[in-house]
């Protein structure tokens, strides 16, 4: 398969990475709006083309389109290149409301493409191993996940250098960028919650930097702590009548723990994993479109749907809107 980007960013680089190790997609053209970038970036990269207008891009022989570009240009792009006819590989969020990921959704159906959100975090071995024991842990009372990581861009934030993802023009701020992992974590563990309440810390903007996500369920809580303003250490667990699973962080899982709640043993049930945890998401993007697999489709882009409506509802209570809202 080939593809053509949108975006030269870090996460761009690691994709093209995961594409080259595994030959499952081959770079053909890069997009960036300035000439310099995408000649730079193509070069970089031994694409064959490069391009400074979506049309020419859309134009060429790609299979699909990997999307990496500021969220709020999401949702827009994604439609351009669907009802062109080209599969898409969208990095998260797709959309930042659930309307969107519906109208992406029914172009995708008619016009006979795959569109996949890309959540590396939900594909990797470890977090298969979390799903398959879950039920070790008896019947659930409590969860706590935490994406908590210092920003380098909000040092320039502070001084006055306003980065995409501090943008409510871009669609950003620490849920966006860093929730939206947990949220769907949660959201594919345990399905759509009752409510949801969402606490942050806004900054002088009114972007949130940090914050506390509540999913209320019948019989339990998970709470989701997310900060791009500060570090943390500590774990996210999942805590049961039988025990407690333990997972040392969300994207990548690489220690994952069943602690017994009578015997108090501790197991380890982490295994081996490629560093570059997005080589599992791109196979299976590429799977599904050469099995034609609509089940897996439907499913995962259902749980994009949920995870745009939960954190549009979240956000609206909290007072964040972001274009167009």
């Amino acid at each position: 398969m080939k593809f053509s980007i949108i975006g030269t960013n870090w996460i761009t680089e690691m994709f093209i990475k995961a594409a080259k190790e595994t030959q499952l997609a081959k770079l053909n053209g890069v997009y960036s709006r300035t000439e310099t970038k995408a000649k730079e970036f193509a070069e970089k990269h031994e694409a064959e083309h490069w391009y400074t207008q979506i049309d020419e891009l859309l134009s060429d022989e790609s299979d699909f389109v990997y999307i990496a570009s500021p969220n709020s240009l999401h949702y827009e792009q994604v439609l351009a290149c669907v009802n062109y006819g080209k599969h898409v590989f969208c990095e998260k969020p797709m959309g930042y409301t659930e309307q969107q990921i519906v109208e992406i959704d029914d172009a995708a159906s008619k016009h006979g493409v795959y569109v996949f959100e890309g959540y590396r975090h939900l594909f990797s071995p470890n977090y298969v191993q979390l799903k398959k024991n879950l039920t070790t842990v008896g019947k659930i009372r409590g969860v706590l996940l935490q994406y908590i990581q210092y920003s380098s861009r909000y040092d320039a934030y502070q001084k006055g250098q306003i980065a995409n993802v501090f943008s409510k023009e871009f669609a950003g701020g620490v849920l966006m960028d860093l929730g939206v992992y947990p949220l769907s974590m949660a959201i594919d563990l345990f399905g759509e919650p009752e409510a949801i309440d969402y606490h942050p810390v806004k900054l002088s903007n009114g972007i949130d930097g940090s914050g506390t996500l509540v999913l209320n369920y019948s019989e339990h809580q998970v709470t989701i702590i997310v900060s791009k303003i500060a570090d943390a250490t500590l774990p996210s667990e999942i805590h049961g009548e039988e025990g407690t699973l333990t997972i040392n962080h969300i994207a990548p899982i690489s220690k994952l723990t069943f602690t017994d709640r009578e015997t108090k043993e501790v197991k380890e049930l982490a295994g081996e994993q490629l560093e570059l945890d997005m080589i599992y998401e791109l196979d299976k993007f590429k799977q599904m479109i050469d099995q034609e697999d609509k089940q897996s489709y439907e499913k995962w882009m259902e749980r994009s749907r949920r995870v745009a409506k939960w954190s549009e509802i979240a956000r609206h209570k909290a007072g964040i809107y972001f274009p167009g809202e």
